[in-house]
């Protein structure tokens, strides 16, 4: 075996190791609701009694949604260029990612989901492979895929399916994101309006949390990249970071992280930089600081406590964990149960207010988001879902 530039000593299995313990064998298995114990049961479950089931579907095929797991089953898809803060490791080496998603659907949300990684990051031929396996799942939950071109593969299977498409890295993180700064604003007295936010990282979990702080009431939004602040004047931006130049332009101006920083109210960091405690206490009063990056945030918390009122983190060992556990296994229960045909920015706004009245008069500086064990959290979500998908006409499913 050739040795690659991992450190082979450090990555290679242990068996001792109890993370390495809980994958072997991976963390997921297939279990039949249907028993199969003697002819009877292989003559209902099997041929010939199988085909009267597939008779029925091929005459209407609305039938499967009753008739097999299409119903509550959606794919965790990959193509292992983004994956965690480890980059592009390829498909294989993201399976475990996405096994671990799939068993938190089930866990939160009752949800079947069945990982499925690519071996291509073609655009075209992941959307046409996605298009071909649809007809097995109620819904697509794309994930781990890198910046721009995640944008483009979600739209185009938007246009192209009429299930579900979601794209966790942006509209999970989003979600998550708005309900803690709703908590936020209320803890501190303000009003999202009011806010002068800055977003460290222009990638996926940066375009779709400016796009639902502005559908929320938020425009005093300027986002940071590796080069600075993304404005008008600047020549190297793609068409995506083109879009947002345009859109911040009213309030965005040209300068570094410490400038963006000056007199700001909200940091929110999706980016995994670095941020300068001098940067952090440039903010103004009752600032709020969510450093979501992992394993390290963007600024420790313990130093952004220093100049900020609220903290929020992605970790788990830290007050206010922003997890996007906390949404798509309610946003897919709840696009599950009605049927949607998609996931509208009107369901996302809902799912996050959901969340966010979940803190109630428990609402403090260390807890401006439930936990992800919660149990009311994805019954919360599912239902403001299933309510908005009604309200706006998505629902295949009325009642």
């Amino acid at each position: 075996m050739v040795a690659t530039d991992i450190d082979v000593q450090t990555n290679a299995p242990d068996p001792d190791d109890p993370v390495f313990a809980l994958h072997r064998g991976g963390k997921m298995s297939i279990s039949s609701t249907a028993e199969v114990n003697n002819a009877y049961d292989l003559s209902l479950a099997y041929t010939p009694g199988v085909a009267r089931v597939c008779e029925a579907i091929a005459a209407d095929p609305e039938v499967a949604h009753d008739y097999t797991w299409v119903s509550n089953t959606v794919a965790v898809v990959t193509d292992g260029t983004a994956v965690l803060g480890l980059g592009d490791i390829g498909p294989a080496a993201a399976m475990p990612v996405m096994e671990g998603k799939a068993i938190l659907f089930k866990q939160f949300g009752g949800v079947d989901a069945i990982p499925v990684a690519l071996a291509t990051t073609d655009v075209d031929e992941i959307v046409e492979t996605i298009v071909r396996l649809a007809p097995t799942f109620g819904g697509i939950n794309l994930e781990d895929i890198s910046s721009p071109r995640c944008f483009e593969i979600e739209r185009r299977l938007i246009e192209r399916l009429d299930i579900p498409v979601f794209h966790d890295d942006q509209h999970g993180t989003a979600v998550v994101t708005l309900a803690a700064l709703i908590n936020a604003a209320r803890l501190t007295d303000r009003f999202l309006e009011d806010f002068k936010i800055v977003i460290s990282g222009a990638g996926a979990a940066g375009v779709a949390i400016m796009k639902i702080l502005q559908s929320a009431g938020a425009h005093k939004i300027a986002v940071v990249d590796r080069a600075g602040v993304i404005h008008p004047g600047r020549d190297d931006l793609n068409e995506v970071k083109q879009w947002i130049a345009t859109e911040t332009a009213g309030w965005a101006r040209p300068g570094t992280i410490f400038d963006a920083l000056d007199g700001a109210d909200v940091f929110i960091g999706v980016s995994g930089g670095t941020v300068p405690e001098e940067a952090v206490a440039r903010m103004a009063p009752d600032a709020i600081v969510f450093a979501m990056a992992n394993p390290h945030p963007e600024v420790h918390p313990d130093v952004a406590r220093r100049h900020a009122r609220v903290v929020a983190t992605g970790r788990s060992d830290f007050p206010n964990q922003i997890n996007n556990v906390l949404v798509f296994p309610g946003i897919f229960r709840g696009a599950l149960d009605v049927r949607a045909t998609r996931i509208s920015e009107g369901m996302k706004l809902a799912a996050a207010h959901a969340i966010a009245d979940l803190v109630g008069d428990d609402l403090s500086e260390t807890y401006v988001i439930p936990s992800p064990f919660d149990p009311r959290v994805a019954t919360a979500v599912s239902r403001a879902v299933t309510d908005t998908a009604r309200r706006e006409g998505l629902a295949r499913r009325p009642y």
